[in-house]
């Protein structure tokens, strides 16, 4: 299929420019890119509240629907960025409408990033900021039983992980996980890594550089870093898994929605037609990530009970 119309001229754009290399550009500059690009998620949602809270040293962003009372499902969200960049601003309008759509609390953590901070920083603090927002629970107005793990990228790499880690330690578990075309193979040994990997903005070297700064001197086939090879997959939750066509990443998100059917897993995968890598923050412009957004908040809203 085609790129949609709107994604082609953020592409062609990007080819016009002479494809800017990741590995050329500086961190600051990376960083700052990221947060520009928010402009490209549409008109700020604002039937919601937001707080910026902190809770036992960590940071994190809460958005709830307006007027909410009582405990409710919950989103823990963690952001993309190649786990070198991103921040609530990079993620902020997802937040709001996520919270307005499914009618959920849905509530960012914010973790460290590297190059400052190498692995496994960000999977430490994203474990720790699930534990303590599960602590907090009754303070914060959260259903307990109804707790979503989410993220995009690099932030459904920390989900999956982080519900690895509850499931190992014997610890409360989601009701469930959305993965929206997750980091999951440091080896970048798919063949999407090729035929996606240089004109679809978010590239293979942008990828491999994230990974590359993060990891340091951690081998990629650690199973904390390439999550899809683990053979521990059993038990975790019901998990739903977006790819997109034209993403580097597209075959190890369908990859691990087989890996987890065969290990015992409850799980579904979508392919979206027609988008790139990083589309879920692409409203503005793209029919298919407002149709994943109201995909995303039924799930939540609808769909996250433990049976």
């Amino acid at each position: 299929m085609a790129l949609e119309k709107g994604i082609a001229q953020q592409v062609e754009d990007f080819i016009a420019a002479g494809r800017p290399s990741a590995r050329a550009t500086h961190i600051d500059d990376r960083r700052a890119g990221y947060v520009a690009s928010a402009v490209l998620a549409g008109e700020t949602e604002t039937r919601v509240q937001v707080e910026d809270i902190e809770r036992d040293g960590m940071r994190f962003r809460m958005v709830s629907p307006l007027n909410a009372f009582g405990p409710l499902p919950a989103v823990i969200y963690y952001h993309g960025g190649c786990f070198i960049s991103g921040e609530f601003a990079t993620h902020d309008n997802q937040l709001r409408q996520l919270a307005y759509y499914s009618g959920c609390r849905v509530i960012a953590v914010q973790y460290r990033l590297a190059p400052e901070h190498t692995f496994p920083a960000a999977h430490d603090d994203a474990e720790q900021g699930a534990n303590i927002l599960w602590k907090y629970a009754e303070q914060l107005g959260i259903d307990r039983h109804r707790i979503t793990l989410a993220g995009d990228s690099a932030g459904g790499h920390l989900a999956l992980v982080t519900a690895l880690r509850l499931k190992a330690a014997h610890q409360w578990q989601p009701a469930q996980l959305i993965l929206l075309y997750p980091m999951l193979d440091a080896t970048a040994s798919f063949e999407t890594y090729t035929l996606n990997g240089e004109d679809y903005i978010i590239t293979r070297d942008m990828l491999l550089s994230g990974y590359e700064m993060y990891l340091a001197d951690t081998d990629t086939r650690h199973p904390e870093a390439s999550p899809l090879w683990r053979e521990d997959l059993a038990g975790l939750p019901s998990t739903h898994i977006i790819t997109a066509e034209f993403d580097p990443l597209r075959d190890e998100g369908e990859a691990l929605y087989q890996r987890l059917t065969d290990q015992g897993v409850d799980c579904t995968c979508q392919r979206y037609l027609g988008v790139i890598h990083g589309f879920f923050q692409l409203g503005g412009v793209s029919q298919a990530a407002r149709n994943v957004m109201r995909d995303v908040a039924w799930r939540i809203g609808e769909n996250a009970v433990l049976d």
